[in-house]
């Protein structure tokens, strides 16, 4: 298998961790789906990342569909057969991601010249940005400590370093139960070798 994507992507880093958990052997192909030369669309013509080469030559994207295939994958599974309980685990994804799909909003928005920034939507974007984070602190406090990894917790967790990395004004890390979970998962070897340099 081959990855396709940005080390600053949170997106990727999600499925970078998850490779790394589940110890699985992928090459890593860096690309930024911005630059004019990129070649991203060769293998999602959505040019976004991550995008996943399977051993036939396919491409399979974007990062919920990655996840769902990686899950099948070896012996460690984070997506549960029960239909409840999946949808659960699919919803705490899907929370990580909303949370960065916000703040890629933001920081988007205002690469803009100043004048075409508009105030009204960054406030959406903010409130849904501190949203995601309030409803996250409860889901990990209801688990209380010592609950076993999740693919809501990889989610999560890319997603708030990402905003650390490119939006420190979000002090997410002032909410105990947060510093507390994110300790534990950054001691992790997956999400210590895939932190992305300043």
């Amino acid at each position: 298998m081959k990855l396709v994507g940005s080390k600053t992507s949170p997106y990727v880093r999600k499925i970078r961790v998850m490779l790394a958990e589940k110890k699985l052997p992928c090459e890593f192909i860096e690309d930024n789906a911005w630059h004019a030369e990129t070649t991203v669309p060769r293998y999602n013509p959505l040019n976004k990342v991550p995008a996943l080469v399977l051993e036939d030559g396919e491409s399979v994207y974007d990062s919920g569909v990655i996840t769902e295939y990686l899950d099948s994958l070896g012996p460690t599974h984070w997506l549960p057969a029960d239909a409840e309980a999946r949808a659960k685990a699919r919803r705490d994804e899907a929370l990580g991601d909303g949370i960065a799909d916000a703040g890629v909003t933001i920081f988007l928005e205002r690469k803009r010249e100043a004048a075409r920034q508009d105030p009204a939507w960054l406030a959406r974007q903010r409130d849904k940005v501190e949203a995601g984070i309030a409803a996250w602190s409860k889901t990990v406090a209801a688990r209380g400590p010592g609950a076993p990894l999740s693919l809501g917790d990889i989610a999560c967790a890319c997603a708030l370093l990402w905003l650390e990395f490119r939006l420190p004004e979000f002090k997410w890390r002032d909410d105990p139960v947060l510093a507390r979970w994110i300790q534990a998962l950054e001691s992790r070897p997956s999400f210590a070798s895939t932190k992305p340099s300043p």
